[in-house]
């Protein structure tokens, strides 16, 4: 039998041998996943860096082919400027290797190669590659300006882009894009729309950008890959799945590379027992260390936000409850601020969700420079983040913290390498009371927070016991209202006429809502409307006003309808589409639609509502300014918006006769629509010396309770079917009837 320290020597040799042979086959196929990792996140990083350079192509194309002068000169084939900014001009500058241009009827235009102009014969031989592209746009051009007079909005923004063999067999990158007008001053009918091509080779310059970026190396584009067993191949398809070409490198192989460097030291220690031995106990230390430090990570991730490191919702209830136990034992004033970024979800729409996750991790760090070690900055979720003050001398300390909390994210922050200002809301609630508990002061921070939005945001609000009872006041009337919105129940419209004081007709109405609430009866239009610019509703109820007002008009006799719109609603870049496509779901013409806006709509001077107003007006729809007179509009805001009417403020036409300094302003106002073709209209008319003054001077419609009060839509039709035929009966007579009746 043998010893026992053989059997423990025998022993050992066998643990060594099996140790060995298990870590060795782990360690060759750890190696393997490592490498294979490697080489596909090359192969990943090679195709990314060509697909970057193919979709920089059609970006630089358009830069001249979106653009009023492109088509003027290309209709009257100018070709020193074509040349300057279309062909040779933009394959020089941009490195296009070959350009070319063809007409509507995809006849050569020009053709220039690198730079140069050159004789068609090039076009021929490309050809064959770039007749598919061609084919397919002008289908996908056609189908989509099909019916329409001028095509360039359908079709702009449309391109082929593909990789292609040449004619001359060299790989390349071929983007086909339509040179439409960048405004409506130059019309354009489907089917006569000219073609941008640009081809970008698959050359040593495309190979070296991609390798440069991506660190891929000894990079190459081959027709057909070498077989290497040293190099990868990657191959780039078309969009039909033919082969263009390959990209070839030398794989980056850490793991095989550490092996053949390590090897041989590690074959000649594992051979000894000891060795063998000392190194599964360094294993053993090293694995442990390993799984200390994923605990202390786990532990870390589960009460800190991954994004911002800082601590979350759990930690910060937890170290709530803690400030609250040293309130209460040292007899210290505790402050608790809620924090709400203003313009998050813009910033994620308009810029991305990698600019959005930046900002909030600025915003964090902003707020953490803020306070002292002791306190505690928490991100609850999304832009909504907290700071606990775990002890403030009184209640001007922690206001000077929420000042300090406004005043830091209203600076600008760098996202994209532009300047993006937000602003933040904050709701702050300072205690004392031993009683508090952790969800009452939450609660009551929260109610601060939203008082603080309410009132206009980029501000602050202290947290009083009186605020209460009026945010839930507020909030359930925000749930009734979106409740409303979404059945329809409750809401209507009614109509108020204007009357024509030439034709002496009812020249249109004006839509109003009403909201008859469940509990609380007739709601003040002021009092809800108001709500929904506050929460969010405006758009959705300004479109159902405009949608029920398009409905009722189409259906009925009356010349127009007016409905106002928020400027809210303006800043939606794509709210006159919106409008067009209500008006085609109604059936209403735009000429029978009337929008109104307020002064200080234009006083924004924003390029989105002055786009906004030229596309409604050229569509035919009326802009009306209401309220004229209260506000600062010059004439050249209305000169450069456009404005179809002037309506004069009821606060004026209340003084008229009464004050001879409202009567100049209300006589220069018409005066100033005459001189500018602009309809005038005065609002609040209610005796009959307003109305015989205001005709007089020259207004051309007044609207008020003389003439008629708000009407239901079958009351309008009562009166439109009693008014018009008599109206016109005795046009040339007096009638000074009024359009409703008594008042």
């Amino acid at each position: 039998m043998p010893s026992l320290s053989k059997q423990i020597t025998s022993l050992s040799l066998v643990l060594a041998a099996a140790l060995v042979i298990v870590l060795g086959s782990f360690g060759w196929w750890a190696a393997s996943r490592i490498d294979d990792r490697s080489m596909a996140r090359e192969t990943r990083a090679v195709q990314t860096g060509l697909e970057e350079i193919a979709e920089r192509l059609p970006i630089e194309q358009d830069s001249s082919a979106i653009w009023d002068d492109a088509v003027t000169n290309l209709r009257s084939n100018d070709e020193a400027w074509i040349a300057e900014n279309l062909a040779e001009w933009m394959s020089e500058y941009f490195g296009h290797n070959r350009v070319y241009i063809l007409d509507s009827d995809n006849r050569l235009v020009r053709a220039v190669a690198n730079g140069k102009l050159v004789s068609p014969a090039m076009f021929e031989t490309d050809q064959a590659a770039i007749a598919p592209l061609v084919g397919a746009l002008r289908a996908q051009m056609a189908l989509a300006s099909k019916g329409l007079a001028n095509s360039t909005e359908a079709v702009t923004g449309m391109g082929e882009e593909d990789f292609a063999v040449l004619g001359d067999g060299t790989p390349a990158i071929v983007s086909v894009r339509p040179i439409v007008p960048s405004t409506d001053a130059v019309p354009q009918t489907s089917g006569t729309e000219y073609l941008h091509i640009s081809i970008r080779f698959i050359d040593g310059s495309v190979t070296a950008a991609i390798s440069e970026k991506f660190e891929v190396n000894e990079l190459a584009f081959e027709r057909v890959a070498r077989s290497d067993g040293d190099r990868i191949a990657s191959p780039v398809l078309s969009a039909d799945g033919r082969i263009v070409g390959f990209f070839t490198w030398t794989p980056d192989e850490p793991a095989y590379q550490l092996i053949r460097e390590t090897g041989p030291a590690v074959a000649a220690g594992v051979t000894l027992a000891a060795l063998a031995v000392f190194l599964l106990l360094r294993r053993l230390q090293r694995t442990s260390v390993q799984l200390e430090n994923s605990k202390a990570h786990a532990s870390f991730l589960a009460f800190h936000d991954a994004l911002t490191k800082i601590p979350n919702r759990a930690l910060f209830e937890d170290r709530l409850e803690q400030a609250l136990a040293n309130m209460r034992r040292n007899g210290s004033k505790l402050a608790l601020h809620f924090i709400d970024l203003d313009r998050f979800k813009h910033v994620n729409d308009t810029l991305g969700h990698p600019a959005g996750d930046d900002l909030i991790r600025k915003a964090a760090s902003r707020l953490t420079d803020l306070v002292d070690d002791i306190d505690t900055v928490a991100r609850l979720g999304g832009d909504e983040f907290a700071i606990i003050q775990f002890a403030v001398a009184d209640t001007s300390e922690a206001l000077a913290l929420s000042q300090k909390i406004v005043d830091s994210l209203a600076l600008a922050f760098d996202l994209n390498g532009g300047q993006v200002h937000v602003g933040a809301s904050v709701g702050v609630v300072v205690t004392s009371n031993m009683a508090t508990q952790a969800e009452d002061l939450m609660r009551h921070a929260d109610i601060a927070l939203y008082e603080a939005k309410a009132g206009g945001r980029g501000k602050f609000e202290l947290f009083a016991d009186n605020l209460g009872e009026a945010v839930r006041d507020k909030r359930l009337l925000e749930t009734d209202l979106r409740e409303a919105l979404n059945t329809g129940e409750g809401l209507h419209l009614v109509y108020q006429p204007l009357l024509d004081t030439r034709a002496g007709e009812i020249a249109g109405v004006e839509a109003l809502v009403r909201w008859q609430h469940p509990s609380r009866g007739r709601m003040s239009p002021a009092e809800f409307i108001e709500l929904a610019e506050e929460r969010g509703l405006i758009d959705q109820l300004g479109m159902w006003v405009m949608r029920e007002a398009c409905r009722f008009a189409a259906s009925s006799s009356v010349p127009w309808v007016a409905v106002n719109v928020s400027p809210i609603q303006f800043r939606d870049e794509h709210f006159a589409r919106r409008v067009f496509n209500l008006l085609a779901e109604t059936g209403l013409p735009p000429k029978r639609l009337e929008i109104e806006v307020t002064e200080g709509l234009l006083l924004q001077n924003s390029p989105v509502v002055q786009s906004t107003l030229m596309l409604l007006r050229a569509k035919g729809i009326r802009v009306a300014l209401d309220d004229f007179g209260t506000g600062y509009s010059s004439i050249t805001y209305l000169r450069n918006h456009g404005v179809d009417k002037l309506k004069i403020d009821r606060s004026f036409t209340a003084q008229l006769g009464q004050n001879e300094e409202i009567d100049s302003i209300v006589r220069s106002i018409i005066d100033l629509g005459r001189a500018m073709r602009i309809v005038v209209a005065a609002e609040g008319v209610e005796t009959e010396d307003q109305r015989e003054l205001l005709s007089e001077m020259g207004c051309n419609q007044l609207q008020g309770f003389l003439l008629s009060r708000p009407l239901t839509p079958e009351k309008l039709e009562l009166m439109l079917q009693r008014w018009l035929p008599s109206r016109r009966a005795d046009r040339d007579g007096h009638d000074d009837r009024r359009l409703g009746g008594a008042r």
